[in-house]
């Protein structure tokens, strides 16, 4: 089968397009017929070796944690029917799907939304699931409840959006002037243009702010929270715990892992006309590289999608 892979961390020039051998279902795994996967901000980062310290990867390496395709066989134990169109996720460190096929967790995959392209149901999980436990599972989101969303444009923060705005939340989102409209359009009540204007100094009381950047933003957005408030970031730096207890806050990191049930509540959203997944640009397989560095250049307004079937020729933005 064809997969990317690179055999050392590095540049973009690491990434290699291969022949490698099929792999095999283990106990209560599945092999999938890919689809379609996607690029999160995670992929060039472990390719990139920010973590390996911490999560040093078994290379060579095929990155990719989206997965959606049709189960085509599974392993002792798992209770799968082949031919089922399915989607999901690996953890980060363990990819594997940028490529033709790809063996995961039986419980990592649910039935992939009916309402939508199965290459397009892709870029779901990892952000999906991000969104939801950053606002819920870790940000207890209720119904009035003001939320700022930084980064609202992209792969996260465009779900983000639509998930807190029907959970009745008030929604404070910061994009470029470029995407304002395009974040309006998601459901954001307010929208700050970050590039000219000065989050901090115009909000406070906000009870829940969902950080996709890091630095500086995540270190000036304790200052919006109420006092209990709480930050939810997605950067594995570690938190500033002074200024968290300085200001009466909580400050937490999200680390997302696959979730059977969240899958399943995303798909069923999907399919009753509640979320809806901007797409940036679909790449074909052979062109991974360029869908990372695509991803990496860090102005994307929704997901870029990767897909393994008919190779189509990358798309114009249509988010």
């Amino acid at each position: 089968m064809r997969a990317v892979r690179y055999h050392a961390y590095g540049d973009m020039g690491r990434l290699r397009l291969e022949e490698i051998p099929v792999p095999s279902p283990g106990p209560n795994e599945v092999l999938i017929r890919q689809e379609g996967s996607s690029v999160n901000p995670a992929d060039w980062k472990f390719r990139a070796g920010w973590f390996r310290a911490w999560v040093p990867l078994s290379l060579p390496f095929v990155p990719g944690a989206d997965i959606a395709g049709t189960v085509v066989d599974g392993g002792t134990g798992a209770a799968v029917t082949p031919g089922q169109a399915v989607f999901g996720m690996n953890p980060v460190p363990r990819g594997g799907a940028w490529a033709d096929y790809v063996v995961a967790k039986v419980d990592s995959v649910a039935p992939a939304p009916r309402r939508m392209p199965l290459h397009e149901a892709a870029g779901l999980p990892l952000a999906g699931l991000t969104a939801r436990m950053a606002l819920f599972d870790h940000g207890d989101l209720r119904p009035g409840q003001r939320v700022l969303i930084h980064a609202a444009a992209g792969g996260v923060g465009c779900l983000a959006v639509q998930l807190a705005k029907r959970a009745g939340a008030e929604v404070i989102a910061t994009c470029s002037a470029a995407n304002r409209a395009f974040v309006t359009g998601l459901g954001a009540d307010h929208v700050i243009d970050y590039r000219t204007e000065d989050f901090a100094a115009q909000l406070r009381g906000v009870d829940l702010v969902v950080d996709s950047v890091g630095g500086d933003v995540q270190r000036r957005s304790f200052a919006v929270l109420r006092s209990g408030g709480t930050l939810v970031t997605l950067d594995p730096t570690p938190l500033p715990a002074d200024l968290a207890a300085a200001r009466g806050v909580h400050a937490l990191t999200v680390a997302v892992a696959p979730n059977q049930e969240g899958l399943r509540e995303i798909a069923a959203l999907v399919d009753a006309g509640h979320l809806r997944l901007p797409v940036n640009r679909v790449y074909p397989l052979k062109d991974a590289a360029q869908a990372m560095a695509h991803s990496e250049a860090g102005q994307a307004r929704g997901k870029i999608l990767i897909r393994m079937r008919d190779d189509p020729h990358s798309s114009p933005d249509h988010g």
